[in-house]
């Protein structure tokens, strides 16, 4: 009956969603709102299926490192949330590190071999065709610093997916490749969660100071 009354009460006087009573029904896709509500469903998820966890954060670090799915993904900012509700659910830190350092080193590795497969065809696959600026920053970025890229790069937003892509369109050898793309996987994995985690603890600390 609640759920009946809520939904009477969401609408207007012609049956339409109301503004004020149902903003989320009415929100344009893309809107903040959207990913605020997604960011809440993910790391709720997690919550209730925690040992899902260490796979929710390799995918999501996956899909983050990939070329193609970073443009589309926003998995940072759901990394760092999944990482302030470790010490509050009390998920452990190191398996959800290793899923991310994983789902990173993977990501990477597609892109790498993506590059190397296509070559200069990889300019012209969408949605990569739409984000040349990206490649071509990427190649320069990746061309100044050679292997050392891989490892600065993967804390650079806009270049983190396109340093492997550019290193596989360069063939660079994949023993000097692989070593400097997982110790970097591992790193980033590392601060990313962590970083949440201190987040959560702090807001926890300041909540129980606050209330007591």
């Amino acid at each position: 009956m609640p759920a009946v009354i809520g939904v009477a009460a969401c609408k207007g006087a012609m049956g339409a969603p109301d503004a004020v009573a149902c903003p989320s029904r009415i929100s344009p896709p893309g809107s903040p709102m959207d990913f605020e509500s997604l960011r809440a469903t993910v790391v709720e998820f997690v919550r209730a299926h925690q040992a899902l966890a260490p796979f929710v954060v390799a995918f999501l670090a996956f899909g983050e490192s990939l070329a193609f799915l970073s443009l589309l993904f926003p998995a940072t900012v759901l990394l760092v949330a999944i990482g302030a509700t470790i010490d509050s659910v009390g998920i452990g830190f190191w398996p959800l590190w290793l899923g991310a350092s994983l789902g990173a080193w993977l990501g990477d590795w597609v892109s790498y071999e993506f590059g190397r497969y296509f070559e200069d065809r990889a300019h012209h696959v969408w949605p990569l065709n739409r984000h040349k600026d990206l490649i071509a920053r990427g190649e320069a970025f990746t061309r100044k610093y050679g292997v050392g890229a891989i490892v600065v790069g993967r804390f650079f937003g806009p270049l983190r997916a396109f340093v492997p892509l550019a290193a596989g369109l360069f063939e660079m050898p994949r023993m000097l490749f692989q070593p400097a793309d997982m110790f970097s996987a591992m790193v980033w994995a590392f601060v990313l969660l962590k970083f949440g985690d201190v987040v959560g603890e702090a807001v926890t600390w300041l909540v129980r100071f606050f209330q007591f």
